[in-house]
């Protein structure tokens, strides 16, 4: 698994007040908690955060956080955004424990759609049930994507949980409840046939009797004009 950094520094003032305060200077407030030990007061640069916000393994990774040269293994458990603005309004870290299996989602990556049968076939839909799966795995294990081979989808194939090809020491918890918890991944199948709508030609506009009574009616009101004699 790659490593990445998250830099962060300690803070001491908390409350709204002081998280305002944080954000008016380019900051993000955060907090670290967990693995038996006292939650942290955090802060780390907008700005940095806000690229590194845009990756997918910011979600789906253990983290390698540094707070003041201290780095501490996380893994980001919620994050809040401002409703229409492009900032981030704070973050929480969860601590981890590296002999002990964690539970969490990492993200689906499709391969092969486009070069399989089904992909290849014309009027055959193939549709994504899943983006994601919670799998549980020791930190070292754990992934940060899994990936999902289409090349022998054909027309009718439906790719479930229990099909997908797990890295070592990594498990779907959710197959241990039961067939009815083998959801579908991805399914291929027909596409409805869509009925074409038949246009009827506008009928050519004829003017009605009133219409034309109405348009003739200033012409037989106008004086006749003298005839030269």
């Amino acid at each position: 698994m790659a490593i990445h950094i998250i830099n962060a520094t300690s803070r001491k003032d908390e409350g709204k007040g002081a998280s305002r305060r944080l954000r008016l200077t380019g900051q993000v407030p955060a907090i670290v908690y967990g693995a038996n030990a006292n939650p942290e007061s955090i802060q780390l640069n907008h700005e940095k955060l806000w690229l590194i916000q845009q990756n997918e393994w910011f979600y789906a990774s253990i983290l390698d956080l540094d707070v003041d040269g201290k780095v501490q293994k996380v893994l980001l458990r919620d994050m809040q955004r401002h409703p229409y603005k492009q900032i981030v309004m704070h973050i929480d870290f969860q601590r981890i424990d590296e002999n002990a299996p964690i539970r969490f989602k990492v993200p689906l990556h499709f391969v092969n759609q486009e070069t399989s049968p089904a992909g290849k076939t014309a009027g055959v839909v193939i549709t994504h049930e899943l983006n994601d799966v919670e799998v549980s795995a020791l930190p070292k294990d754990l992934p940060e994507f899994i990936e999902v081979d289409l090349s022998a989808l054909t027309l009718g194939d439906i790719v479930h949980l229990s099909a997908l090809k797990l890295p070592a020491g990594v498990t779907i918890p959710e197959l241990k409840l039961g067939k009815e918890h083998d959801l579908a991944v991805v399914i291929a199948k027909q596409a409805r046939a869509v009925e074409e709508e038949i246009v009827a030609a506008p009928a050519a506009e004829v003017p009605s009797t009133k219409s034309a009574k109405a348009a003739a009616a200033p012409a037989a009101a106008a004086p006749a004009k003298p005839k030269k004699k």
